[in-house]
């Protein structure tokens, strides 16, 4: 009984490392990061970097800039953000929640990571969508003239 049992947790064992070895790899987005020009009316704009992340359905983006400064010293998770990706093949794709670090009157801009759900396949830019941040109830929309570059995030 003893080497029956010994067999079976061996045999258990392999197979489970067998499945392992042929399990997909976790999806991913390509190219992880970007850059755009973005415009936020009377809150300034420039050059600004996104960087994607995806986990299968499951996809973050996080906005910096140091040409987009804070208006007024901002406390963690005090901007309520809206990231809008125009996606050319399909229906938008939205990134949203208040996500940010503490910042200083003047310091660079960053919101996120901004959580969305996305689909394989996606090709996701800025130029077409917009970011909207609502900072002590006054909304401030950023958008862009051109596409992003090196190019769209490609979802896995």
């Amino acid at each position: 009984m003893k080497r029956t049992a010994t067999g079976a947790a061996l045999a258990a064992g392999a197979l489970a490392a067998t499945a392992l070895a042929f399990a997909p790899s976790a999806a991913a987005v390509t190219p992880t990061t970007a850059t755009v020009t973005a415009s936020c009316g009377i809150f300034g704009g420039g050059s600004a970097t996104l960087t994607a992340t995806q986990s299968g359905t499951s996809s973050t983006i996080t906005l910096t800039s140091s040409a987009i400064t804070a208006p007024l010293a901002l406390s963690a998770n005090s901007i309520t953000s809206t990231l809008t990706m125009a996606n050319s093949t399909g229906s938008s794709r939205v990134f949203s929640g208040t996500v940010n670090p503490a910042m200083a009157a003047g310091d660079p801009v960053t919101v996120g990571p901004l959580p969305g759900t996305v689909a394989s396949g996606d090709s996701l830019d800025f130029h077409g969508g917009s970011l909207k941040m609502v900072i002590f109830g006054i909304t401030v929309t950023c958008t862009s003239s051109a596409a992003q570059s090196p190019g769209p995030f490609v979802m896995d």
